[in-house]
């Protein structure tokens, strides 16, 4: 988004022939290969993320485009592989990269010749968007060093500067992204965000951001928002004098939920926010409801339990919720006041009806400030 913004075509290259073989970078074990359907339904999967993010208007002269490199690789023969792409390659060359040496060094895993050859068709890919497109920079993360100075070695034998008056090749890597400790975010590890409203609801999308920890939120800032130098600076100072404030969070928040899903979408689910954290919750409307319920626990007891005179809200929460573990600690939790139904503080002799129901569906049960439980029936 940024190299596009300052007047360069982006080329988003989804990997519907690369996606059949897998990458060895960073894996210590071979991965297990995906058939084409589901090649395609990742493919598929991914692309409104980036037509969300990029402007891929035709009219635009830096408009960006999406590329698939099945289209070309599909169509490439084993004997031309071999000729035109592998004799430009070294094997000794190739294990010394990282990403082979470290499987070779271990003997149980290993490596196989399909993964092995990944980095032929990686580099292929850029030769051929440099052929066909006039693509001079391959931006990825440090885990792809090896396979972009591939790239870049096979258009420098293979397309010669002096033909096209243009530099060869380019590489431009990111350190792959950690919190404070070190530790990575990515898709497999707890907690992970998605950028689909499928996987993460633009409310559980927001909530990623707003409770963010101190010591990332500045960083992540940096990283991932178009604020410039100063302002985050002024935000940074500003939480450094009053952090229980989370202002830094909360325009982490704004901006990523923005970006992602528009303001309109930002607007109402930090509203939802602002009504759950103030025990405000009979003011959400009834779709906004619904969408806050699907990232919180929940359970779906008989509902014949709530009728006439109810059921005791104190066998409700250890029966069917996870907000108290036996009776006495539900009896604790109700007579210091720490528990609330839609918002509203209740007692230990509490019981719950079906006019409790939301919108007729939906109860949500706090506990504490931050523990919420919901019984639906939708």
């Amino acid at each position: 988004m940024h190299w596009q913004r300052a007047g360069h075509k982006p080329i988003v290259l989804m990997g519907g022939g690369t996606g059949l073989i897998g990458d060895p970078s960073g894996k210590d074990s071979e991965r297990q290969l995906l058939d084409l359907k589901q090649v395609e339904a990742n493919i598929a999967g991914q692309r409104p993320i980036f037509e969300r993010l990029l402007d891929c208007d035709p009219k635009n002269p830096n408009g960006a485009v999406i590329v698939n490199n099945a289209d070309w690789l599909s169509k490439l023969g084993y004997l031309e592989v071999l000729r035109d792409v592998g004799k430009h390659f070294s094997v000794n060359a190739m294990i010394q990269k990282d990403s082979v040496r470290e499987r070779l060094n271990n003997r149980e895993q290993g490596i196989s010749y399909t993964e092995f050859s990944y980095m032929l068709l990686q580099a292929y890919d850029f030769y051929h968007l440099r052929r066909e497109k006039n693509c001079t920079v391959q931006i990825a993360g440090s885990d792809q060093y090896g396979n972009i100075v591939s790239g870049i070695d096979l258009i420098r034998r293979k397309i010669s500067s002096g033909d096209t008056g243009a530099p060869p090749a380019f590489g431009v890597t990111n350190p792959l992204i950690t919190d404070h400790q070190g530790k990575k975010i990515g898709k497999s590890e707890k907690g992970a965000i998605w950028l689909t409203a499928d996987r993460t609801s633009p409310y559980a999308f927001y909530q990623f951001w707003i409770n963010v920890e101190d010591a990332d939120v500045i960083s992540f800032l940096k990283w991932f928002t178009f604020l410039s130098e100063a302002e985050i600076a002024d935000l940074a100072e500003r939480h450094r004098a009053a952090p229980h404030l989370r202002e830094a969070q909360k325009t982490l928040a704004r901006q990523m939920t923005a970006l992602l899903y528009g303001p309109s979408v930002q607007t109402k689910v930090e509203a939802a926010s602002q009504a759950l954290f103030n025990d405000k919750v009979r003011e959400l409307d009834e779709d906004l409801l619904v969408e806050v319920m699907r990232d919180i626990p929940h359970s779906t007891p008989e509902r014949f339990l709530f009728e006439g005179e109810g059921y005791p809200l104190i066998d409700l929460l250890v029966q069917h919720t996870s907000l108290a573990a036996s009776k006495r600690e539900a009896r604790e939790f109700l007579n210091s006041g720490a528990v609330s139904i839609n918002g509203e503080k209740v007692g230990v002799d509490r019981r719950v009806t079906t006019r409790d129901l939301l919108f007729g569906h939906t109860l949500l049960i706090k506990r504490g400030k931050k523990l919420w439980h919901a019984i639906r029936y939708q």
